[in-house]
This record gives C-alpha cells, structure tokens and sequence, in this order.
C-alpha cells in the first residue's frame, strides 16, 4: 500500500474483506488439509504483503515464485512458511532459505545438487516436483525414487513434500487430468505412501471429478480463487467475490458525427452521431492495448463500451446511450459490476495476466 500522495484518481481498489471471505471459501474446500495461499507477482497484483495479512487466518502457509518475493514478505514481519515454487536459482539462495526458514521447491538436477552438496545452519523442508504430464518443471517420474532416497540420506533436509501440477485442472472432461493423477498417485503409493502430498492447485480443489486421494497431511494450494475468480465451472460453497476494482475517471466528453473515426489508426468509425468520452487510464497502466473494440466498461450503472485503441495513459469509450456522462464520472474497468473474466475473455486473455499487469503506477486504495 503506497503512502504517498495521489492526485490522479485513477486506482485500483483492494477489498482486504473480499479477500478475507476468498480464502475462507478456499479454506471450507480443502476441508482438513494443510492450505498454502499463492501470493506470488505481489499477490497477482493486489500486493503481496495485504493480501497476505488478510488471508493469514485461513492458510498454513505462502507461495511465492522466487526468493525476493519471499525476502519482502519477511521484511514485512511474516513468519509463516513460505514455498519458494520455482525453488532457488543459485546455491547462493540455500543459506538464506535456512536461515529464514524458506522451503524451496526442487525440481532439477542442478537444484538437486545444490542441496546436497550444501552445508546450511539447519536442515531445509523441501519440495520434489514430479512431471506426471505438464512438462514444465519436475523429475520424471522414473527418476523420482532415486531422487527421495538422495535427499532422504541428506543432513540438509528437514522433510520432503513430493507435488505435482496438472495442465488442465479447469477442464474437468480433459483426459490427461485422470492420467497425470494415476501417475502421481501410483508413484506416491509406491515412494512415499506416508510423506505430505501436493497435487491439487485451485481448478483441482474445486474439481468435483478428479479424486486426489486427498489425506489431512497434505498440502492444498490456492491462488487465483482468493482474488475472486474460479477458474473452472464447479460450484463453490458460497460465492466469491471480487477483490479489486480497477477505476478510472472521465477527463473529456465529445460529440462526433457519424462517419468521424475515433483514437490512434482511426480504427473505430461512428455510424451514428455519437458521444465519446476518454478515461483516464491506458495501456502503461496495465489496461490491455489489444483490447478490440465493443470490450465492456461500468458507467453510472451500466454498460459502455471501448471505442477506438488504447493509448499509453487514456482509452476512449462510446457513452452515446449512457445519460448524464460528466467529466469526473468514475469508469469501473473491472470489478464486483464487470467480472474481470468478461473483460478477459473480450481481449483474449485470461484474468490472471490482466490482474498482476497492473502496473505499479497505479496507487492500491485498501478498503
């Protein structure tokens, strides 16, 4: 949270209450299992250290993708695990994973051998990651038994989390689901039938068709759900809500003829005599510059549309059946009226990018 001085009212609103009542639902699915809360990409754009003082309650620990992520959580006072997920990227990190208590993931050979050539203060909790099908990050799954059995043997390992990550938990019909599942159960039942398990990201705790196995040991992980989006099309226990609204005001209303063209490359051409009102927010903001024409905004209780191309600090908007549209009229470009999802799906991406791309220049108002 910046506690500067803003006078451009552009922002980004965070509900820490949103987030709150996220995890909560988070937490209600993953029923007895430990719960680790990804807050990686400054908690995919909400900040990092907010959402993790919100969530704290209902997780057992953080996930973040590398170690400076998991450096500022601490200097903030956090001392609640913290997986490193893509692990450490130089021996150089493993003191300082013992040190403050940091649980790399490992997930190659060049990490494999740094731990077990290390010589740290105290031994490390670590996480295996297995390629059951994603083939991303992770050991085979035939070099899983040799790789537990060096680490089992090491002075430099506290405990060992064995996980998985599946491609396409949000397609519940998708078959490589139940083949990476078998994979990773099978090895599991014949490696490590009593160590802690990770398989399930926030599609798969939702998925009511992929049975996991799942024991009060093992580790359920939870990111995009706590900022309000489910990825999949299972139901939750109570409805999610959306924890930011990105705003932004009117700076100019105009009036145009039809056949008059609107913004950069005049590609938007009025077909009716029209009125167009330019917001103050662009694509250095985070708002995406390819987003096409008719992509939807929130005005003064209802819907308006993009007309014309992003520019770097402002977006053109097509008012004409919107009443009484006045300069400093606040524009929700997503949030609780607009589901980031919709506006995701209008430009071709996905929530999760359009979320943690919203750029530092924009001020986090907390509420």
């Amino acid at each position: 949270m910046s506690n500067g001085l803003h006078f451009r009212p552009t922002r980004a609103e965070i509900s820490t209450a949103a987030l709150r009542h996220n995890a909560k639902v988070a937490r209600q699915h993953a029923t007895d299992c430990l719960l680790l809360g990804v807050i990686k990409a400054d908690g995919y754009g909400h900040g990092a250290n907010e959402v993790a003082r919100a969530i704290n309650g209902s997780v057992d620990a953080y996930g973040v993708a590398f170690i400076d992520e998991a450096l500022k959580l601490r200097d903030a006072g956090f001392l609640q695990p913290i997986v490193l997920l893509e692990g450490c990227f130089s021996e150089a990190e493993l003191p300082v994973c013992a040190h403050y208590g940091f649980q790399p993931v490992v997930h190659c050979q060049a990490q494999l051998d740094a731990i077990l050539n290390a010589r740290l203060v105290k031994p490390l909790p670590v996480w295996v990651k297995v390629d059951s099908g994603m083939h991303r990050l992770g050991f085979n799954v035939d070099q899983v038994e040799t790789v537990l059995a060096e680490l089992e043997a090491s002075p430099q390992v506290a405990s060992i989390t064995l996980m998985t990550h599946f491609a396409n938990a949000d397609l519940s019909e998708h078959p490589l689901n139940e083949a990476q599942r078998d994979r990773f159960i099978e090895l599991c039942a014949r490696t490590s039938p009593t160590k802690s398990l990770s398989s399930a990201n926030t599609a798969a705790l939702l998925s009511s068709k992929l049975d996991l196995g799942i024991e009060p040991h093992h580790w359920q992980r939870t990111g995009i759900m706590l900022y309000g989006v489910n990825p999949t099309q299972e139901r939750t226990s109570e409805p999610l809500q959306a924890a930011m609204r990105l705003v932004a005001p009117i700076m100019a209303v105009r009036d145009i003829a039809a056949g008059e063209a609107v913004g950069y490359g005049s590609r938007w051409v009025a077909e009716r005599h029209s009125r167009i009102a330019t917001v103050a927010i662009g694509y250095a903001d985070g708002y995406p510059r390819h987003a096409p024409d008719g992509t939807p905004v929130w005005l003064n209780g209802q819907r308006a549309s993009l007309a014309g191309m992003v520019s770097m600090d402002m977006i053109t908007i097509d008012v004409t059946d919107v009443e009484q549209v006045e300069v400093g009229d606040e524009v929700e470009l997503w949030g609780p009226n607009l589901h980031v999802c919709e506006v995701a799906d209008c430009v071709g991406s996905i929530s999760y990018e359009l979320l943690s791309r919203i750029s530092p220049r924009v001020p986090r108002h907390y509420k």
